[in-house]
């Protein structure tokens, strides 16, 4: 691994043990089923994503991480990673003991060994986290249907999936970090990314490229919210996208099954975590990164890492402005390379773009490459 990034923190966690038989849980100890959320924080727990946490987090690194984004002792972090329940099921959970983390069929994930319960103080999380108590924030509305106690403690995870989604691009840390010593890349640039690649973003990662000895493109495939493109139709513009236009030996696709917190300038900071995680020198942040609606600025998450600490994170952001095609240039532009206005622009709203494939219109060959927007067209008859 020479050469490559260190992860968040300095060591990259593994709490994947053989500690308790898979499948049907059928133990003595408590048991909780999780929510979607809270699985697929146990899964960014257990393959190292989310280094150096080995566990959901206690109130001393709670309050912490929502006032001063750091845990208690110092290390950059975001947001609180917590398993809530309610005081019913709290009452029933020893500190000291172990409680079982089942997933919705009730399948053994892990164990966790409860080191604390504490109050979950949803109103200060969201005001601090999200900037906003609005539960229209899909972010803020799953946090607000959450239990009302915060159960911490290290966990050991049997089992992070069971019905594995993508498995040929579903790659832990430890094995995109082998991919970039097998591609003999020291840097590499990763794309978060929740939609499918349109122009623009082909233009930011293939500049990003230029820098880096390779691009990780890093689809989101963990909760989304309704009305966002489903994984497997992106999954697909992706391989189509990729197959014609990127240099195989300088592009990688993985999946990432994390929860989108929609989350603006915080949910930037998390993003480039779990990527210098995952090995990446570098981070692509661009407009409205990870935000929804109109809680957060415009370059928020791009400004929110220069108020990190000095030696706060190791990746390195790559910052882009809007981009879009101008007629006049005949090419990808932004602010900072083009001077013409935009009524030369080809720009368009991602109102306009649905209601023109679900009417089987193909967007301008400048706005998205034509095997795209026929995947998506196809995707909106079924």
């Amino acid at each position: 691994m020479e050469g490559i990034i260190k992860p968040h923190g300095g060591t990259l966690v593994n709490r994947v043990k053989d500690v308790a038989p898979k499948g049907a849980y059928k133990g003595a100890d408590p048991a909780i089923v999780l929510s979607e959320r809270q699985q697929c924080d146990l899964e960014m727990i257990a393959v190292g994503a989310m280094s150096p946490l080995t566990g959901f987090v206690g109130q001393d690194d709670y309050n912490r991480i929502c006032e001063k984004m750091t845990l208690a002792d110092g290390t950059v972090w975001p947001f609180p990673i917590t398993c809530s329940v309610d005081a019913d099921t709290a009452g029933k959970v020893k500190v000291g003991g172990k409680v079982a983390l089942l997933d919705d069929d009730r399948r053994l994930l892990g164990l966790m060994t409860v080191t604390e319960k504490y109050p979950h103080d949803k109103k200060k999380q969201a005001e601090l986290a999200y900037k906003t108590t609005d539960v229209a924030h899909p972010g803020v509305k799953v946090l607000m249907s959450e239990g009302d106690v915060c159960l911490a403690g290290p966990v050991d995870v049997v089992c992070a999936r069971y019905d594995v989604e993508y498995p040929k691009y579903r790659l832990t840390p430890a094995q995109t970090r082998a991919k970039f010593t097998e591609k003999k890349w020291k840097t590499a640039v990763g794309f978060q990314t929740r939609n499918p690649i349109h122009r623009a973003h082909e233009y930011l990662t293939k500049c990003a490229q230029e820098i880096c000895d390779g691009l990780l493109i890093h689809p989101l495939v963990g909760q989304t919210q309704a009305g966002d493109i489903p994984a497997d139709v992106r999954m697909k513009c992706y391989e189509a996208l990729i197959e014609k236009y990127y240099v195989a030996d300088r592009t990688l696709l993985a999946v990432l099954p994390a929860a989108m917190r929609y989350g603006g300038p915080r949910e930037a900071i998390l993003h480039a975590i779990l990527r210098q995680n995952y090995g990446c020198s570098h981070f692509i942040v661009g407009r409205d990164h990870a935000g929804v609606g109109n809680y957060y600025g415009t370059f928020d998450a791009q400004l929110i890492f220069d108020t990190l600490p000095p030696g706060g994170l190791a990746i390195t952001p790559m910052n882009f402005e809007h981009t879009a095609w101008c007629k006049l240039c005949e090419g990808m532009v932004s602010a900072k390379t083009c001077p013409h206005g935009n009524e030369h622009k080809i720009s368009l709203s991602g109102t306009k773009v649905r209601d023109m494939l679900a009417a089987g219109q193909r967007p301008p060959m400048e706005f998205s490459r034509p095997e795209i927007a026929d995947i998506l067209i196809a995707s909106m008859k079924q």
